[in-house]
Formats: structure tokens, C-alpha cells, sequence
């Protein structure tokens, strides 16, 4: 009985091995947006993570078509994706749908260092039923400098001034952003933005001004494409996220400048796939706890979600520069900001969507 018994204690320990060997073997499929961005979120939390649990993790760059993507693999009954970045109004929209898991937010994720709960350390508004924000971004529009010789652009009516800053400009692809801008341009104040936008003479005056410089414009659908476009002097403008634009500048040595007037931010971060929670669940702890979040702040211009987080970045990882400046919410940058409206793009989206690409198709 003795050896019966040692031999089932054997085999019990060579099964529990083996199904830790087998869990750090499984890979999380984790989708994002690719460049720089998902480069700060392999340094950040993605190496730590299988240093610590030898899990390795996938990236995957469909962030893009995230919300399309998950709703597919959910419908089908086939999700192989584990964790989605995902923007705030898709997150809302996921969650209507039942796309994704929601989320105990206090028991889910680590409190901040001084134990403050997790729902008293993310920024104020931050969390919803089924999103976890990482970080804070910003939509901006950045110049190639080289381009403007004495007289350089700051405003973002400059962006629609072709007689004073000619040249090509590229954008985004999509009405969210340019709308804003739009009508930023034609003077409205930036506080203002979403109530005019809200109504049928808002959209068709922000149309109107995008009809001044719509010969002028290169559209552009992958994130990489804005920093190459101004690179290569295709565009003296373009927009882009602030972070695709830092790291061009100051790891690549391009000369670009942003235009902070007027920028759009936003939050970004994660859901989890319906069905996913318990093979993601200690992952997402540890990629949004305060320590992860200031890390991933020294790779790229975006901003920490956690209030914990802030005073724990100082300097970019690489190169030493202060991050201060080049942070969204840095006070000049902030000055004439505009929050996202995530409610009134998971309102109207789809509607504007149709109405921006009848007029691109004009």
C-alpha cells in the first residue's frame, strides 16, 4: 500500500508539472495595434510576464478591426483571441452586444501601491462595465518642419490654410477626429465641439470646411503610414497618434513638430473576449497594475491610466529625455484639448461613417 501510495504521489507530481509546463506552453493571443505602440507593450508588460510565468504572448496587429474581428470570432463560436486593445466606444459596444466579459473591476485588478481600490486610482470615468483602460493618447496633427521655412504652423487652422501652408496633408480615413477638427477650423470652440456636431447643420458645416482641403488630402488606414508619408515629404502634414509621432522624432531623429492645438484624446486599453476570463484574468492584472503602466510610459508618449502610476515616470528608457512635455496632458499641450465623446461616436458612428464615405465617394 505503501508503494500504491508513493506511486500515485509520483504521478501526481509529475501531472502537476506537467500542467504547469503545459499552461506556459499556451500563448496568449493578445491584439493590438502594432508600431511603437505595441512595441512599449512588449517592454512593458508583455517580456515581464513571460520572464515571470514563462507564458509567452502573440501580438497580433488587428486592433484596427477589433471590434469587426471579435463580433466575427463570437458569432462563430472560434475565438482564438484572448485580449483586445480596444477603443472606449467599441468597448461599449462589445459589451451591449455581449462580445465581451465584464469585469469586477476592484477584485479583477491590483490595487495601487498604497492600496487605494483599482476603481479609486484609474482616472475618473476611465472604467466601464467590460474596458480597462491602459493609457491615454492623443489624435494630433503633426508637420514635417523642413518643409515650412520661417513661418511654421501651430494652430490647427493651419491645417485647413493651403495658401499660407500648401502642400499635401494626409488623414485618417474615418469622420472621427476630422469632424472635430472641421469645425474647429470654422471657429468653433473647442468646449462646443460635440454639441454643434450633435446637430444636422454641425455635420453639414464641418463637411463644408472638409470640402476646402479635400483635393489636397492622401487618406491613410494604417497607423504606420502618417510618420512615412511626412518622412518622405508625400504630405507637409498629417494626422496620427502622438506616440507614432514621438518616436519618429526623437528615436528615428525625423524632424516633426505636433500641432497640440486642438487634439483629440482619448483613452485605450483592454476587453476580454466572451469566454476568456479565466485564461486572461491574471495577465490583465499584472499588464494594468501602477508599476506596468509607468513602464510602458518611459517607451512611448502616452500617458498612464492609474493616478498611481504618474510619479513613477520620469524619463524616456532609450534616450534620457524628460517624457513631461511630450505627454498629451502636459499643461501647454492640454490647453485647448478635446475629450473624445466615446457615447456620441457609439451613438452616431455608424451614421457618420456612412455619411463620410458617400462624401469621400462624391
Amino acid at each position: 500500500m505503501k508503494k500504491l501510495a508513493l506511486h500515485v504521489a509520483i504521478l501526481a507530481g509529475f501531472t502537476g508539472v506537467a500542467s504547469t509546463a503545459m499552461a506556459a506552453e499556451e500563448s496568449l493571443n493578445v491584439v493590438s495595434w502594432g508600431g511603437a505602440y505595441t512595441a512599449s507593450q512588449t517592454k512593458a508588460y508583455h517580456e515581464p510576464w513571460t520572464a515571470k510565468t514563462g507564458q509567452k504572448v502573440v501580438n497580433i496587429d488587428k486592433a484596427q478591426n477589433g471590434l469587426s474581428g471579435l463580433r466575427a470570432q463570437v458569432e462563430s463560436g472560434n475565438v482564438t483571441w484572448d485580449l483586445v486593445d480596444i477603443l472606449p466606444s467599441d468597448a461599449i459596444v462589445a459589451c451591449d452586444e455581449g462580445l465581451a466579459e465584464p469585469l469586477d473591476h476592484d477584485v479583477l485588478l491590483a490595487a495601487a501601491p498604497d492600496g487605494t481600490a483599482a476603481t479609486k486610482d484609474f482616472l475618473a470615468g476611465s472604467l466601464s462595465e467590460c474596458f480597462v483602460p491602459s493609457i491615454v493618447y492623443s489624435n494630433i496633427v503633426a508637420f514635417n518642419s523642413e518643409m515650412f521655412a520661417g513661418n511654421q504652423p501651430s494652430k490647427i487652422q493651419d491645417v485647413f490654410d493651403l495658401k499660407n501652408f500648401p502642400g499635401k496633408r494626409s488623414l485618417q480615413k474615418k469622420p472621427i477626429n476630422n469632424l472635430e477638427w472641421a469645425l474647429i477650423a470654422d471657429g468653433v470652440p473647442a468646449s462646443d465641439v460635440y454639441e454643434v456636431l450633435g446637430t444636422e447643420q454641425g455635420v453639414q458645416r464641418a463637411f463644408k470646411k472638409l470640402d476646402t482641403i479635400k483635393d489636397s488630402v492622401i487618406w491613410w488606414e494604417e497607423g504606420a503610414q502618417p510618420p512615412q508619408l511626412l518622412a518622405d515629404k508625400e504630405v507637409a502634414f498629417a494626422s496620427a497618434y502622438n506616440g507614432r509621432i514621438f518616436n519618429a522624432a526623437v528615436n528615428e531623429k525625423q524632424p516633426f513638430d505636433i500641432i497640440w492645438d486642438g487634439q483629440v484624446f482619448e483613452l485605450d486599453g483592454w476587453v476580454v473576449p466572451k469566454g476568456k476570463m479565466d485564461k486572461v484574468k491574471d495577465y490583465l492584472r499584472f499588464a494594468t497594475d501602477s508599476q506596468r503602466l509607468a513602464d510602458q510610459a518611459k517607451y512611448i508618449s502616452y500617458g498612464p491610466a492609474r493616478n498611481s502610476s504618474a510619479a513613477m515616470v520620469t524619463t524616456h528608457a532609450d534616450t534620457g529625455i524628460d517624457m513631461k512635455p511630450h505627454m498629451p496632458t502636459y499643461g501647454p499641450n492640454f490647453a485647448t484639448a478635446i475629450p473624445k465623446d466615446d457615447e456620441f461616436w457609439a451613438d452616431n458612428g455608424d451614421e457618420l461613417a456612412q455619411r463620410f464615405n458617400a462624401w469621400l465617394a462624391q
